[in-house]
């Protein structure tokens, strides 16, 4: 079992930032992607970005290119998503997800772990 915790999430202003962290624990050995969703009230859950647990590979959605940037923290175990210019669409509950090897990382069943999400809200 993988055990996913987000923080780090908030009200900003419209132009903002926030940065969000996600910390895994329990049986990481094998994972080979961490990555964000986001899910905003009556919207289907959307990806955000991801990265490779050896740091090498990073993919983000359009709507964020140029503004998130996804990063891992001390250790494999951390990953670190830093927005900035948010705007109100960007408000959504953020997850962080854990996924093995093979698929896409942009596709939600490919993922086997999921935290249980940190609100941003950009609003002024």
């Amino acid at each position: 079992q993988v055990y996913l915790v987000e923080s780090g999430g908030g009200l900003a202003l419209p132009g903002g930032s926030l940065r969000l962290t996600c910390e895994a624990s329990g049986l990481t050995h094998g994972l080979t992607h961490l990555g964000w969703f986001r899910q905003a009230p009556g919207k289907e859950r959307e990806f955000v970005a991801a990265i490779s647990v050896s740091g090498d590979f990073e993919e983000y959605a359009d709507p964020v290119k140029g503004r998130f940037r996804i990063s891992r923290g001390y250790g494999e175990e951390t990953v670190i998503l830093q927005m900035n210019s948010l705007k109100s669409e960007d408000t959504a509950t953020y997850l962080c997800a854990a996924k093995y090897r093979g698929g896409s990382v942009s596709v939600i069943r490919q993922y086997s772990y999921w935290g249980q999400g940190t609100q941003v809200t950009v609003s002024s």
